[in-house]
């Protein structure tokens, strides 16, 4: 410290002194430095003596031409460590991050994961919600079991302007163990996705078709609009009946079922959640099976256009209510999470 404060008094004094002065004093400083040269292999730099030079090199542009006892480089080498010791340091101010999930949490969810094969995290995380747990997507998709494609997938678009004047109507077949092909034909108000009435059959006609709809709409109850397809079933016979109830039909394009999108995601939840897994029968148990799925899809399942909820609405649960059971729903195929006091 002493030699470095000695230098910074002669630096100051240089203004005063002769030129001739400076350059003799130079050459004798170099001269000396030659010699240590010679006799010390490596000089030895202490921590002030580096801070030095990254200084100097910092403020002086013509620093390189005055190094001697060690290369340039080696000073550039000093400045960047230096720089990554000083972010790696306000790096590490940061306050902490997400706290951590319970484990109950991490294996409640790997536990509805495992037992309901058609749930995705979207699912998931609504039936968490539902008892109370408020927790990421991204968390569920990091505890859940993995599989090698996507359970159920979702459709990329809704129509958002239908409002509670508004139903769909469609048809889909479902084969039977003895190679029939039964009719199911749904009724879907769009108001709180709820599935007004559903029949089966296996000759559909339109006479039978008209009767379905009178079925579905008793009195006063039917919708301002029904959107459906172009399918031949819609007879005369159908036109008139729901003409002479008020209703308004809005068909789709030939060959577009994206225009009905409602109808046509119900029917796919029902294919996937429930007679993808199912060998059907006869018309009696495929009427048994879709009771119990339409039960459970009125009053559990949750929906990603309802923002988590169920058509018929489901009262969130805190913790404070009591531990997580889970109760089979169509057969144990899904299941249904509620919160009972012990």
């Amino acid at each position: 410290m002493p030699d470095f404060l000695a230098f910074l008094l002669r630096l100051l004094a240089s203004p005063f002194r002769s030129n001739l002065d400076l350059e003799i004093e130079v050459l004798a400083l170099r001269q000396q430095l030659a010699v240590y040269q010679r006799s010390i292999p490596r000089p030895r730099l202490r921590l002030r003596d580096r801070l030095f030079w990254c200084w100097l090199s910092r403020l002086w542009s013509r620093w390189k031409d005055a190094i001697v006892i060690v290369k340039p480089s080696t000073v550039i080498a000093w400045r960047r460590r230096k720089f990554r010791e000083l972010w790696a340091k306000l790096s590490a101010r940061r306050g902490p991050g997400r706290p951590p999930v319970p484990k109950e949490i991490r294996d409640l969810i790997r536990q509805m994961s495992s037992a309901n094969v058609c749930w995705g995290s979207p699912r998931i995380r609504s039936e968490l919600k539902m008892l109370g747990i408020v927790v990421a997507k991204s968390t569920v998709e990091r505890y859940m079991i993995k599989r090698p494609k996507p359970a159920s997938p979702t459709w990329r678009a809704f129509l958002a302007n239908h409002v509670n004047c508004l139903a769909s109507i469609d048809f889909f077949t479902v084969p039977t163990v003895r190679n029939r092909v039964l009719y199911v034909l749904v009724v879907l108000a769009h108001l709180r996705r709820r599935i007004v009435h559903f029949a089966i059959t296996e000759h559909p006609t339109a006479a039978w078709t008209a009767r379905q709809a009178t079925e579905a709409f008793p009195w006063d109850t039917a919708p301002r609009y029904m959107i459906r397809d172009r399918d031949s079933i819609y007879g005369d016979i159908f036109r008139g009946r729901v003409k002479s109830m008020g209703i308004k039909e809005v068909l789709i394009a030939p060959r577009s079922p994206w225009q009905s999108p409602f109808v046509e995601r119900l029917v796919g939840s029902v294919r996937r959640d429930c007679l993808d897994h199912v060998v059907v029968l006869g018309e009696r148990h495929l009427r048994h099976v879709l009771t119990s799925y339409f039960a459970y899809y009125h009053e559990a399942r949750c929906h990603m256009a309802l923002d988590g909820d169920a058509p018929e609405h489901r009262e969130v649960q805190p913790p404070e209510m009591g531990k997580v059971i889970e109760i089979p729903e169509v057969n144990g195929l899904h299941h249904r999470y509620v919160r009972r006091a012990a």
